[in-house]
């Protein structure tokens, strides 16, 4: 249960910003001036929250126990037209490829996507102004000053898309835990039952040159995904990122080009725009194939997404698949 729990990708929070302190009514009196003219000052800003970008965070889960995130309140204002204190902004650190929502309409608020950008995803409610700023030549003794606007609350969803840049797609037992095992520094658990990948699991691949890229094994996906089936839209999620899809799709597969139709239907029912991104095939489990099998699937699969066959038991065809995923991620924009 603890692989499962150090990896949360969805976390729900109250959150409030602060309300802005009040401006207040005061005129001038000391010793020397009796009647003296307004002096209220205004009210301090509420305290804003704020989400910030961190590249050494994976997970949401520093934040499980933090159910409850209140900013401060400004401060009221107070005589000599002396402003209130602003109260103290919250920063929430959160991992890149973070997106808030609220709850209730389920509107898309921020997205964080950059190490150190910091976004004011509640802002806190404004001061009011003191009565200083109401004297006219008419009405030179103003008896208003103004209260502080309230804060923002409601209750959040924060959830994570993890930002690798090849997703691997497959149903249980395509192999692709143990491809990501072999061509990264990743150890995923292994076993050979559906859904041994209940999380996505990411690993750097390196490459010629001391170059690498991020490839991420998300969990199994299965007919009906899109629908919720399974593990559904929590899994589905994590690759909307990916610009490098790659598709693995065992040799002992009973119809090759049927299974790479079902995960296609699938990535499509769930967002459309998942056809953009650049697809490859990759077979595993192809140690034992001889050409005229190769052959013969390599029939069965579209003609126009480029395919290779892979051993993660022999190492066989894995540099090629390095080398394909590499020039496919650093193409030229068209």
């Amino acid at each position: 249960m603890s692989e499962r729990n150090n990896f949360i990708d969805y976390i729900r929070i109250f959150a409030r910003s602060g309300h802005g302190g009040q401006g207040v009514t005061h005129f001038m009196r000391n010793k020397l001036t009796a009647m003296g003219g307004p002096d209220g000052g205004d009210g301090g800003r509420g305290g804003h929250i704020i989400l910030r970008g961190n590249s050494n965070l994976w997970t949401l889960l520093h934040l499980r126990y933090f159910k409850n995130v209140l900013a401060e309140n400004g401060e009221n204002g107070s005589k000599n037209n002396c402003t209130g204190r602003d109260g103290k902004d919250i920063y929430i650190d959160v991992p890149l490829g973070t997106v808030a929502r609220d709850e209730e309409t389920g509107e898309k608020e921020v997205e964080i996507l950059e190490d150190g950008q910091e976004v004011i995803w509640m802002k806190g409610g404004r001061g009011g102004q003191g009565n200083s700023h109401f004297a006219t030549p008419t009405n030179q003794v103003p008896e208003h000053s103004q209260p502080g606007e309230p804060g923002v609350e409601g209750w959040k969803n924060l959830e994570l898309k993890v930002l690798a840049d090849v997703g691997l797609v497959g149903f249980p037992n395509a192999g692709k835990s143990t491809l990501l095992s072999v061509i990264t520094a990743a150890k995923p658990k292994i076993a050979n039952y559906a859904f041994t990948t209940l999380i996505p699991q990411l690993g750097m691949v390196e490459y010629r040159d001391n170059k690498s890229f991020c490839i991420a094994d998300l969990p199994g996906i299965i007919e009906g995904a899109a629908e919720g089936k399974g593990l559904g839209h929590r899994f589905l999620r994590h690759i909307e990122r990916n610009s490098v899809l790659l598709f693995l799709i065992p040799a002992d597969s009973a119809d090759h080009g049927k299974e790479f139709e079902i995960l296609r239907k699938e990535l499509e029912e769930y967002n459309p725009e998942m056809l953009q991104k650049d697809f490859i095939i990759a077979v595993s489990k192809s140690d034992m194939l001889d050409d005229e099998l190769k052959e013969a699937i390599s029939k069965e699969l579209p003609a126009n997404v480029p395919h290779l066959f892979i051993s993660s038991l022999t190492n066989k065809g894995l540099t090629e698949l390095k080398d394909l995923l590499w020039q496919t991620l650093n193409k030229p924009v068209a």
